[in-house]
């Protein structure tokens, strides 16, 4: 399976994973240009801005490692560009979901701001 192809399911994963806990989905594979973002989605007035990062087997290592600073900053910057464009003056956050698996069975979650 192509690496994108496999990135869209673990992306379509962890959307289903968010919304049977209660978030709901406003956007996916957002792109500006300059930036982009995974997922966008809200629960309790935050909106949440997603990087998902797939890795098939532990031998590649935790999907959370390859979240670098670098990362950090570029889906800071589109998360500002998102609020921006639509007006959002209300809280956000950034997270990271590291899915693992050829199924997308592993599925984690942290808060990365």
């Amino acid at each position: 399976m192509k690496t994108t192809e496999q990135g869209r399911r673990a992306e379509a994963a962890v959307a289903k994973y968010l919304i049977g806990r209660g978030f709901k989905i406003l956007a996916q594979n957002w792109r500006r240009p300059r930036c982009e973002v995974d997922i966008i989605t809200i629960k309790k007035s935050i909106i949440y801005f997603v990087e998902v990062k797939y890795r098939g087997s532990g031998a590649q290592g935790d999907g959370f490692e390859y979240v670098t600073p670098k990362k950090q900053n570029q889906v800071e910057f589109a998360a500002r560009v998102w609020a921006q464009e639509n007006k959002w003056s209300g809280d956000y956050r950034l997270m990271a979901a590291a899915v693992g698996g050829d199924d997308c069975a592993r599925i984690d979650l942290i808060e990365l701001s």
